[in-house]
């Protein structure tokens, strides 16, 4: 009662199962990465912002691209502020994660160090966007004469590792991404490579609004999907098995029925001949009576007085 299973439609849907048990697993597989890694990046996040401040220029040079362990670490910075040279961040998000503003970006020229001279991008904060995008928005002024930042150092923003689409014909001093290499073409000078996320000192009216830190304790529903996928893949094979069971049942009842129904048939022929035997036997009684007996003859009556 098994070879139903050789039909067209049971070897699609058998060869389908085949598939979806090795690609849930891989996508099972694929979640359990993601969760190493958020987990590895909060790690790596959690210990860079636990470090001591070292000076930027320990960590990145002019066209240097900042290595990933180098993320998030804190560092210090101090030179004096080029306002002259500010730019904007279109299309950034306040720390509530909705609104849509600017980031305030201003380059910083050190003048001490190794580096002295030499100049550090400085992201000081978020701010509104206003109603006119086409006009530089009014910007708190940075401090003036010579100034001690501390932030986090980032990366250089790339269309390739933000997603952002870097548009031509912006405003004038207005850019999309956080890109030292497209600031140094800018200025005509050397700009380090990444940039600095300001988190002191805190501006005396709040304005511009400091980047918040990353977060760096949820760990995302990955895990959770990684199970849901493997449990799938599992369950294909106990599906495929119920089903086939199904089948074999039905198929076992249809076969049962025609025989079911053949002896019901035989056994209501018997009845009804019998019936009607019955039937025949009271008819040909009643239709056989006795001959109607003759009448008695009289006694001769004996006359008195004869003899």
């Amino acid at each position: 009662m098994y070879r139903f299973l050789l039909s067209r439609q049971w070897v699609i849907l058998t060869l389908v199962g085949l598939v979806l048990i090795p690609v849930m697993i891989k996508l099972g597989f694929w979640q359990l990465h993601r969760h190493e890694h958020r987990v590895a990046q909060n790690q790596l996040i959690a210990g860079n912002l636990d470090a001591d401040p070292v000076p930027v220029t320990d960590l990145t040079a002019p066209g240097r691209t900042l290595p990933r362990d180098d993320m998030w670490r804190r560092v210090t910075a101090t030179g004096t502020y080029d306002t002259k040279h500010e730019v904007v961040v279109r299309q950034r998000t306040a720390a509530d994660e909705q609104t849509i503003g600017y980031y305030v970006l201003t380059p910083l020229v050190l003048d001490q160090g190794p580096r002295k001279g030499t100049t550090v991008l400085v992201n000081r904060g978020w701010i509104a966007s206003g109603n006119d995008l086409t006009r530089f928005p009014d910007v708190p002024a940075a401090p003036k004469g010579k100034v001690t930042v501390t932030g986090r150092m980032m990366a250089d923003e790339t269309t390739e590792n933000s997603g952002i689409k870097d548009k031509p014909g912006l405003p004038e001093r207005q850019v999309m991404l956080i890109n030292s290499e497209q600031q140094a073409k800018a200025l005509g000078r050397p700009v380090l490579g990444g940039y600095i996320e300001q988190t002191a000192p805190k501006p005396p009216s709040g304005k511009p609004e400091p980047v918040p830190e990353p977060d760096h304790d949820s760990i995302g529903p990955h895990m959770a999907y990684a199970v849901q996928w493997w449990l799938f893949a599992a369950g294909v094979p106990v599906g495929w098995f119920i089903l086939v069971r199904r089948e074999r049942r039905d198929r076992l009842a249809a076969a049962a029925s025609p025989a079911d129904s053949a002896a019901e048939a035989t056994g209501d022929g018997a009845d009804n001949a019998a019936a009607e035997g019955a039937d025949k036997v009271a008819t040909s009684a009643a239709d056989t009576t006795p001959a109607e007996s003759a009448p008695a003859e009289p006694l001769p009556r004996t006359v008195a007085g004869s003899e």
